[in-house]
């Protein structure tokens, strides 16, 4: 079972607000929605093809009352009953049940250290979605083992970055590589292997 990250990025690392002008306007961002002219069949078909696979969602606390807050609100896009019928995990310390989203589970705890658990006890791969903040605590545990990231062919200058300054070195493999028609690679690492030391 592995935890993957699933996030749209543009080339200078940002990863706020991909979806939509007031996803998240957090430091007076004002590029929200950026990611919405790249996307794709080949884009569409990638990653439905992986959360069809997914035995879960984990999100941060705003991921998740983001989500549920657009989501609930669009009945005419399959990713509606998709993630209404979706097992979500949500690692949140202000959060209390019960959650008003269905088939949500507050994971009880330190985020890092609920979601490690529940990586033991998951059948099959779970998914992180947004959640920023709690990637870079879960990259700091070494829980991570995979990221799928649409790269997009746009460069904002500022916004909150998947890969903040003073996280942990993390050095990845490239396993796969796809490009979209509006330019968008879709590419997926996985983190390398130590390199055995050399015989004297």
């Amino acid at each position: 079972m592995k935890l993957i990250v699933i996030n749209h990025v543009t080339l200078d690392g940002v990863m706020q607000a991909p979806g939509r002008a007031d996803e998240d306007p957090r430091d007076g961002f004002e590029h929200g929605g950026w990611s919405v002219p790249y996307g794709d069949a080949v884009m569409g078909e990638a990653m439905g093809a992986r959360l069809a696979q997914s035995g879960g969602l984990v999100l941060g606390r705003r991921t998740y009352q983001d989500l549920l807050s657009y989501w609930n609100t669009q009945t005419d896009s399959p990713f509606t009953d998709a993630l209404n019928n979706a097992p979500k995990y949500i690692a949140s310390t202000t959060l209390r049940d019960p959650l008003p989203w269905p088939n949500s589970t507050l994971l009880e705890g330190e985020p890092a250290d609920a979601v490690a658990k529940l990586k033991e006890s998951a059948g099959k791969d779970l998914h992180v979605l947004g959640s920023g903040e709690l990637i870079q605590s879960l990259m700091g545990r070494d829980l991570i083992d995979e990221y799928m990231l649409t790269i997009h062919p746009i460069v904002l200058g500022t916004g909150r970055r998947l890969f903040g300054d003073g996280g942990p070195i993390a050095t990845l493999r490239l396993v796969d590589s796809v490009p979209t028609t509006t330019g968008v690679v879709i590419v997926t690492y996985q983190p390398a292997e130590e390199s055995e030391p050399e015989s004297a």
